[in-house]
């Protein structure tokens, strides 16, 4: 099992450079076009959650294997933007990948978004 790491700035920038990298270590996994495809939807939405709880930047850990795990960490903290599309982020997070691990604290604030395909 190989580890990858980044750090990243939750901004739009930077979105389309993690979406590259996701395809990648899917391609490495062993993904076919649509999972890769669905993995990537996955990690974005998860960032867009992390920005929206007021983050301004995140920590992926990626474990590159038979399965690829993800575990996105906000970093950074600032006030949330307790916006109503989360919902549609954790509906799609829910159909893609299934199992998703959300740490909050007590306030309901999601601070790491974990999952494995």
């Amino acid at each position: 099992m190989n580890v990858f790491s980044i750090k990243m700035p939750l901004n739009g920038e930077y979105m389309t450079t993690v979406r590259l990298t996701v395809g990648g270590l899917c391609s490495v996994a062993g993904f076919d076009v649509d999972s890769a495809e669905d993995y990537k939807v996955c990690v974005t939405e998860a960032l867009l959650i992390l920005q929206r709880n007021g983050f301004s930047s995140a920590s992926l850990t990626f474990r590159v294997g038979e399965t690829l795990a993800c575990k996105l960490v906000g970093e950074d903290a600032g006030a949330p933007s307790m916006d109503e599309t989360d919902e549609i982020s954790y509906a799609l997070l829910s159909a893609l990948i299934g199992n998703v691990e959300y740490e909050k604290d007590e306030t309901g604030k999601v601070l790491a978004i974990a999952f494995e395909g």
